[in-house]
């Protein structure tokens, strides 16, 4: 579809009071555990986002776990932790777990079923709703990346303005 999926993990953290772990085991178990150990400590209510593949995507079952390996890799579901206990003094709640996207998402498209039949059907459209769906993976890592604070240290350490 042409427009941007919501962002469950953003719109919980927006309250200021959740705790928020978006996570995929396939990719990161570390990661994940950690999620789960410090949604369980905090004093208050937590979301755990947790990637699943389905057979409904047209991928090999087997394969599952590097496919989410890929699908973090793609940008499209990226590992964050937020945590509000790190909100005070200055903190920084929003960790950023995943490393910057290195796999286009044409390429992980064209591994799952769902995607590689709107390729062959209408490939025309399947072009334009893959570069669409690109564009929002890049601005929701821009996005993500600031919330870190990650620009805004780059841009410290190398003397750039972000």
């Amino acid at each position: 579809k042409p427009v941007r999926k919501k962002d469950l993990g953003m719109i919980a953290a927006s309250y200021g009071n959740v705790y928020v772990g978006q996570v995929s085991i396939g990719a990161n178990p570390a990661q994940t555990i950690k999620a789960f150990i410090e949604a369980e400590s905090y004093r208050g209510p937590s979301l755990i986002l947790a990637y699943s593949h389905c057979i409904a995507q047209g991928i090999e079952m087997g394969s599952g776990m590097s496919h989410q390996k890929d699908v973090v890799r793609s940008g499209l579901w990226p590992l964050y932790r937020y945590d509000p206990r790190l909100s005070h003094d200055g903190g920084k709640p929003f960790q950023l777990d995943s490393r910057k996207p290195n796999m286009p998402f044409k390429e992980l498209a064209a591994s799952e079923g769902r995607f590689a039949m709107l390729a062959r059907a209408k490939p025309e459209q399947a072009a334009k709703l893959f570069d669409l769906a690109q564009k929002d993976i890049d601005d929701q890592w821009h996005y993500y990346e600031q919330m870190a604070g990650i620009a805004r240290e780059v841009a410290e350490n190398t003397g750039a303005k972000s």
